[in-house]
């Protein structure tokens, strides 16, 4: 968008016009009378101003995040991304906008209302946000330390030392077009978008690889992102479930036996052998990847729900989110914050999608290939693992 669009989007939140017939009259009283529509005391400027110098669990509740972490999100674009301030809106009040979009799943139209602003300009600034976030991706999602995380020093995980992180396959909803939904259609029949996130111990995001069709396995995702840069380095492994193969890089739980947490909880015993102690342990870490994924989708209801975006900027959304996601993590942000946030959250239009897969469909042979190293690098973990607990026992 050119200057001069921004100039035209920018003054019509000052020339903004609601016509409204007249009902009764003369002829010459039926000619429509020019009526301002944003009239609120609480501009956008005086919504962010209040936000920023009022008490503090205003900018949590508004924008999900602390008010210190919102300055210096401002202050980032401003430095690395070159946001300016427009004639009318400031670089705050558009990262605002933007916020209170992904936060609350806010509609175009309920942006306007709340800011004062006009349709165009909500939408110019969105997406000059959201350009602006997205480039930040290699300076907040990198790649895992390599030295053993502080949670591995503990004897019940010491045999995961080389684990460097956990991944997993989420869905997102997603509007899709006519004609082109059969791709995204997910295993409940609904339209999302699948996309493979890989976590640290520390809950930040190391890896996104978001955009795959609904329809897609989560091995096969994680097969696109190897081809486009995603690597796991010698001696590393990362934690996998059951819908990924297991192999030397990738470490999956043993099939048919407890392991998830809630189910070892139900049973209430300890385990019996060295796949569900195995299990046990392994569920214990991996749990890092279900909790900044549930993390993510409570702090922004935008990706709990289908928008009328095109496809390319809902993909970029999901990026955005976990790019915002590890800032805020970076930046101490309260990891708890979210489930205290969702009070004021239409969540008539959310939608259930897949978590993740089952099981493995061994539909990528290069994950085939590595299973019998796979297999014999785990059962060596574990049979250790167990005969250590058995003396401790």
């Amino acid at each position: 968008m050119n200057s001069s669009y921004r100039r035209r989007s920018e003054n019509e939140d000052e020339f903004l016009f609601l016509i409204l017939p007249e009902v009764e009259g003369s002829t010459s009283s039926q000619s429509s009378q020019k009526k301002p529509i944003h009239t609120s005391i609480l501009t956008g400027a005086t919504y962010i101003h209040e936000t920023l110098t009022g008490h503090e669990v205003l900018c949590q509740r508004r924008f999900h995040m602390e008010r210190e972490i919102f300055q210096a999100l401002v202050q980032k674009l401003r430095e690395k991304c070159k946001l300016e301030d427009g004639t009318y809106v400031s670089v705050e009040e558009q990262v605002g906008m933007f916020l209170y979009t992904v936060s609350k799943n806010a509609s175009n139209r309920t942006v306007q209302d709340r800011f004062e602003r006009s349709g165009s300009t909500v939408s110019y600034y969105f997406h000059i946000v959201l350009n602006a976030i997205t480039s930040l991706a290699c300076n907040y999602i990198r790649m895992p330390s390599l030295h053993p995380h502080r949670i591995l020093r503990q004897q019940k995980f010491s045999y995961f030392q080389n684990c460097i992180g956990a991944i997993d396959g989420t869905h997102f909803p997603m509007t899709i077009p006519d004609g082109q939904q059969d791709p995204y259609r997910n295993r409940k029949q609904g339209l999302s978008q699948n996309a493979m996130v890989a976590c640290d111990f520390d809950l930040k995001f190391v890896w996104v690889h978001p955009g795959w069709e609904g329809s897609a396995s989560d091995a096969r995702v994680l097969q696109d992102a190897l081809n486009h840069g995603f690597s796991v380095p010698p001696g590393k492994f990362y934690l996998v479930d059951a819908g990924y193969a297991n192999t030397p890089q990738f470490l999956a739980p043993y099939r048919g036996t407890r392991y998830h947490l809630q189910e070892q909880g139900r049973a209430r015993q300890k385990p019996q052998s060295y796949q569900e102690l195995f299990n046990l342990r392994h569920a214990q870490l991996r749990n890092h990847i279900e909790r900044i994924i549930g993390i993510l989708k409570k702090r922004y209801a935008i990706l709990k729900a289908a928008t009328s975006y095109d496809i390319n900027t809902q993909v970029d959304i999901s990026m955005a989110c976990c790019i915002l996601h590890n800032f805020i993590r970076l930046h101490n942000g309260d990891m708890t914050l979210p489930e205290r946030c969702t009070e004021d959250i239409d969540e008539s239009n959310m939608e259930a999608v897949p978590d993740g897969d089952t099981q493995y469909n061994v539909d990528v042979p290069a994950f085939n290939s590595l299973r019998k190293a796979g297999n014999a690098m785990r059962d060596a973990m574990a049979k250790a693992m167990w005969d250590d607990y058995i003396a401790r026992r």
